[in-house]
């Protein structure tokens, strides 16, 4: 498919059917929106300690991030500078330093080549390094960019940080990893997340704690939500717990809002009562849940009592790794969590939405397939994501 036909998406409908399956179009999506942006990695804990590392696919690339021991985090491309090979095949460990398998090249912590053998006395060993990839760390959040010169992630951290920082998820730990592969192209991922069309008929367990209601640019008008709304964030800004919606400004990559839940629900959780200790500086059961969205691969929740965060990782146009993670407080004890009720609601949900996904790309695939009408009432935020997904890809051709 040219760029031209991708580029000539008619407004307030989906996207050409190459635009999901097309290799081309995927390696262009690799190169204008994953490899141009910033990317969710994973999470401070992973990395608490000095050689602690975690590592993220994105298509072709493989970058690891790793503690230093200067504390500082840095991220590299897995790729030894002797002649390519891979340096890990784990996604999460501990290392001292990073040793290729192939020919035992020794790296240090930040990248720099220590020591490799064989190749003569004379071998600038200071000359060779790991490929850098910049990093950065947000409240607990691990964010990284494969671009040479990444754009600007201040305004984000700058909105993220006063909403997130009360649940301090810099002090929690993975209490559970759900690993997912889907066969479906990433963009239909994203679009099932930036809707809650489906949510009624589709979760119920989500439906408990959850309105359906909330999502940007859904504009239905519900006289108990807006009023559960109101009261949430009049009891919120009496506590000094910030409430503000950032919702793509700018038409940027991230959302960030607080959401009241329903009546009856301090947590999601399937009776509405906490699954795990008050997360944070939080004081009171009453936090609402936070709702963070950072295009192109990542959404998270925070509770009270736990965060659950999922990241996209693209693998082929019509494959889609992804990693879903329950945070609790780093000091809760095993005892205090029941992992079956910690992960109820988004094991669930998250199960649901892989299985509507995988039967959308497989209609998507088909010859029947044509670009469909979006609804103006509740999936204006699946046409503002294909909007900035078009921009994107745009704005990377007219780059090169």
């Amino acid at each position: 498919m040219s760029d031209a036909g991708l580029l000539a998406r008619r407004p307030g409908r989906s996207l050409p059917q190459a635009a999901y399956t097309d290799p081309q179009v995927f390696a262009a999506d690799l190169e204008h929106v994953w490899a141009a942006g910033w990317l969710f990695a994973g999470h401070s804990c992973e990395l608490a300690g000095t050689g602690d590392y975690l590592a993220l696919d994105v298509g072709r690339d493989r970058v690891l991030v790793v503690r230093g021991d200067d504390g500082a985090l840095h991220a590299h491309h897995d790729v030894c500078a002797h002649r390519g090979s891979r340096l890990t095949t784990a996604d999460h460990g501990h290392v001292r330093a990073f040793v290729c398998p192939y020919h035992q090249w020794v790296y240090r912590l930040d990248g720099r080549l220590r020591s490799a053998r064989l190749m003569g006395e004379d071998f600038p060993v200071s000359s060779y390094r790991l490929a850098p990839v910049a990093v950065r760390e947000i409240e607990g959040l691990v964010f990284v960019c494969l671009a040479q010169d990444p754009p600007d992630v201040d305004a984000f951290a700058a909105a993220l940080t006063p909403q997130l920082a009360p649940h301090r998820l810099a002090d929690t730990r993975i209490a559970a990893r759900l690993d997912y592969r889907v066969a479906a192209n990433w963009k239909t991922l994203v679009e099932n997340n930036r809707e809650c069309y489906h949510c009624r008929g589709s979760h119920p367990e989500f439906t408990l704690s959850n309105f359906d209601l909330g999502v940007n640019g859904d504009v239905r008008s519900d006289p108990r939500y807006e009023a559960a709304l109101s009261r949430a964030r009049a009891r919120w800004e009496r506590r000094g717990l910030p409430s503000e919606e950032v919702s793509f400004p700018g038409r940027s990559w991230y959302r960030i809002q607080r959401l009241p839940l329903r009546d009856g629900f301090v947590t999601e959780s399937l009776d509405g009562r906490p699954v795990a200790p008050l997360l944070g500086e939080l004081t009171d059961a009453d936090a609402g849940s936070l709702r963070v969205v950072g295009l192109p691969n990542l959404w998270a929740h925070a509770n009270c009592d736990y965060a659950v965060t999922t990241r996209l990782s693209p693998v082929e146009a019509g494959v889609t790794d992804v990693e879903v993670c329950f945070l609790v407080r780093a000091d809760a004890h095993d005892d205090d969590i029941d992992i079956d009720a910690l992960t109820a609601v988004w094991r669930s949900t998250s199960e649901q939405d892989w299985e509507l996904c995988e039967n959308n790309y497989a209609g998507i695939a088909s010859r029947g397939y044509r670009p469909g009408p979006l609804s103006p009432v509740v999936e204006a935020s699946v046409e503002a994501f294909l909007s900035w997904y078009v921009t994107t890809i745009e704005r990377g051709r007219t780059a090169l």
